[in-house]
């Protein structure tokens, strides 16, 4: 049973990291449509 819990936390940790980055390009796409649109909002 505790074999099984480490083997899952280690997978669950995985994808927890993994999703992090997928997290920040997605931050990062978002900041870039802010400024598009700020600087169409000022033309």
């Amino acid at each position: 049973m505790k074999k099984l819990a480490f083997i899952l936390f280690v997978i669950v940790s995985a994808m927890s990291l993994s999703a992090c980055n997928t997290i920040q390009g997605v931050g990062k796409d978002i900041e870039k449509g802010g400024q598009a649109i700020e600087k169409a909002a000022t033309k």
